[in-house]
């Protein structure tokens, strides 16, 4: 028996869940919304073992993993904004940086070449720091009296690194972009 949709599925069920999520923050329902998030986290982890451990990886799902992930991001982070739990400087800047790191990455691929998506180590920990505020926030509204010092230290940090791995991605494909240019022009004039 082929199994290898599991995967895609999973992803799938991640985006389906998404608006249940923040229909329940919404109402207050916060437990539910954090049992259905710890749902969408661990199918996240189970589809890309998965993949990674079967040879299951598909185009869907290279484009559609990611693409899930950023839909629970944004979607948690303005919902987590309009309940006044996380402030819209942050929620600003965070999708900010993707829309630059996106269109940059498109501007490159039609201008360019082919753009490989290669994560950087601190862009990976932004993530992980993006992730885990979230997922701090959540927790706490489900009941785990948490200090809020901690969460402003963390709303802190995911703002710094939002804006460092933002500044870090602007320097690696600008300066790709100008060495392709000069290769062009070397070409050009021999």
């Amino acid at each position: 028996m082929n199994l290898s949709w599991l995967p895609n599925l999973l992803t799938i069920g991640r985006m389906i869940v998404v608006p249940p999520i923040v229909w329940l923050l919404l109402i207050g329902h916060y437990q539910w919304a954090l049992a259905l998030a710890i749902f969408a986290g661990l199918s996240d982890l189970l589809d890309g073992w998965l993949a990674r451990r079967f040879s299951w990886q598909s185009r869907f799902g290279s484009l559609a993993d990611p693409l899930a992930d950023k839909f629970l991001m944004v979607a948690g982070y303005l919902t987590l904004g309009w309940l006044g739990e996380l402030p819209w400087w942050l929620i600003g800047m965070v999708i900010f940086r993707d829309l630059v790191i996106v269109g940059g990455g498109m501007i490159y691929h039609l201008r360019f070449e082919r753009v490989v998506a290669e994560p950087t180590q601190l862009s990976r920990f932004n993530t992980f720091c993006q992730v885990f505020l979230m997922w701090f926030v959540l927790v706490r509204l489900a009941g785990v009296p948490f200090p809020p010092e901690a969460q402003i230290g963390l709303v802190w940090l995911v703002g710094f690194m939002t804006l460092v791995t933002l500044v870090q991605y602007v320097w690696i494909w600008t300066r790709r972009a100008v060495e392709i240019s000069r290769q062009r022009a070397g070409d050009d004039s021999s």
